[in-house]
């Protein structure tokens, strides 16, 4: 058969259209999209064969032009377009703030108060009592005063907002001064250094990369100082021959010179978990030394959503409350409902420890672990009994990640897992390209499935996808 004869062949859309099962997906996804996915592949078959040669048009699949099999290329284009480019994903690599995978989980109070709010109208600045216009920044600011102690607070988009924000409203056409070894790059390249030049404070640099002492600040301060600030090295450490000013004599040094002092914690931390081995300072007991502002994310050890959280002093936090970047790095209601529950899980330790997926994820036992290895390895063994894989549980060193603890190591287990007819490298690509992708890691040449951050009603869903 010649070219010509094959392009006679081509159905009309129209035709192909009238095909019933192409024909029910009108009105769930719309005559427009449907139409314009038939013309594409219509289009697309036509320019493949015009581009037939006279010798590849006699081996031609011409059955690939009835209208049955036409209307079934649609459906195929059409369920690949409709799908979401950010889909839902199992962490089974044990870091737990995977930053590429999303950072912190929400607890389930979190999530079925997104659901609760977004669908329906809200008071997000509305006073119901009084009846008239509200303020969205009342909705988190009273817990978190509760919390954390602090005279009022505030809640911006992420932590990078909330040091844009702190330091222009404290800090703009004046110098703030903060130790060289705490010029920090956090994800993504943006750099302290950066961040200040554009809140308008100038950044003055004192001590050293390993050592800063308190009379570093206190020989910089001059008429010109807006500010003295420390950063929290959250995502890397500095070991060995070091020294750094802590916040209570910074904080006795801002007093002497009647300077604000401001704290960039970073990780959000609001209990102490340095019994499961996670020696990080926390909110409360950082305010506690008196420091008049600060700033951590919401998405870190918090377990909340993205967001920057603003605590401190009353006159400082109600100046940024009023300024022209407030509104620019606002958060939305579905921000407001997922950090107002995780909050909330915070009045008391226990159920912050047991609801909140970071803090129960860090804080889960040997014991606990070893016994969820063996189940997810029992599942797996029963689900791919006709696979050649080869399974045993491995001891592991999992990580919080995040840009937080950079130096924590918390023992694990993990499923390793090998196959007879496969490279590992080519099991952990079909996991991480399944429906739901599972993106575990590759140690001594064994695909390691760790449980930490496997949650329980996820193995289940390991199992089959393995299989």
């Amino acid at each position: 058969m010649n070219k010509k004869d094959i392009l006679r062949r081509i159905p009309k859309i129209d035709e192909v259209l009238q095909q019933q099962p192409l024909f029910d997906f009108f009105e769930a996804k719309g005559a427009s999209f449907v139409t314009d996915a038939a013309r594409s592949v219509i289009d697309s078959l036509r320019q493949e064969i015009l581009a037939l040669t006279d010798e590849t048009a006699e081996n031609f699949d011409v059955e690939r032009l009835t209208h049955s099999r036409v209307a079934a290329a649609v459906i195929e284009l059409i369920d690949e377009e409709d799908k979401n480019n950010l889909i839902p994903a199992i962490n089974a690599t044990g870091t737990i703030l995977h930053t590429n995978l999303g950072r912190a989980p929400l607890c389930k109070e979190a999530v079925e108060n997104v659901m609760k709010v977004s669908r329906s109208y809200s008071n997000l600045e509305y006073d119901v009592k009084a009846g008239k216009r509200g303020s969205r920044h009342d909705i988190v600011s009273e817990i978190l005063v509760e919390l954390t102690g602090a005279d009022d607070a505030m809640l911006v988009n992420n932590n990078a907002s909330a040091t844009m924000i702190v330091l222009s409203a404290m800090a703009a056409g004046k110098e703030c001064i903060v130790s060289r070894g705490e010029l920090v790059e956090i994800g993504g390249a943006f750099r302290i250094p950066d961040i200040m030049e554009q809140s308008g404070a100038t950044l003055r640099e004192v001590g050293t990369t390993n050592k800063t002492k308190i009379s570093d600040y206190e020989n910089a301060i001059n008429e010109n100082t807006g500010a003295l600030m420390k950063v929290h090295k959250s995502n890397y450490d500095i070991v060995g021959f070091t020294e750094e000013a802590t916040l209570e004599q910074l904080v006795e040094l801002g007093k002497k010179y009647d300077l604000p002092v401001i704290y960039d914690m970073g990780n959000g931390l609001m209990v102490d978990m340095s019994a499961y081995g996670c020696d990080e300072p926390n909110v409360p007991a950082s305010l506690a030394t008196g420091i008049d502002v600060m700033l951590f994310s919401g998405d870190k050890l918090l377990g909340g959503p993205q967001g920057g959280i603003i605590v401190g002093r009353d006159e400082y936090i109600k100046k940024m409350k009023k300024h022209p970047l407030a509104r620019a790095i606002r958060v939305d209601k579905m921000t407001f409902a997922a950090m107002e529950e995780t909050l909330k899980k915070y009045r008391d330790e226990s159920v912050a420890l047991r609801d909140i997926p970071v803090l129960s994820m860090i804080s889960a036992s040997e014991e606990k672990l070893k016994a969820k290895a063996e189940k997810l390895a029992e599942l797996v063994a029963a689900e791919c009994k006709d696979e050649a894989f080869n399974i045993e549980i491995v001891e592991v060193l999992d990580q919080i990640g995040g840009g937080s603890a950079p130096s924590v190591r918390l023992p694990g287990y993990a499923v390793a897992i090998t196959s007879d007819e496969g490279t590992t490298k080519s099991l952990e690509r079909r996991l991480r390209r399944y429906e739901l992708p599972v993106v575990a890691r590759i140690q001594h040449d064994q695909l390691l499935l760790c449980v930490r951050t496997i949650m329980d009603d996820e193995l289940e869903h390991v199992a089959k996808a393995l299989r």
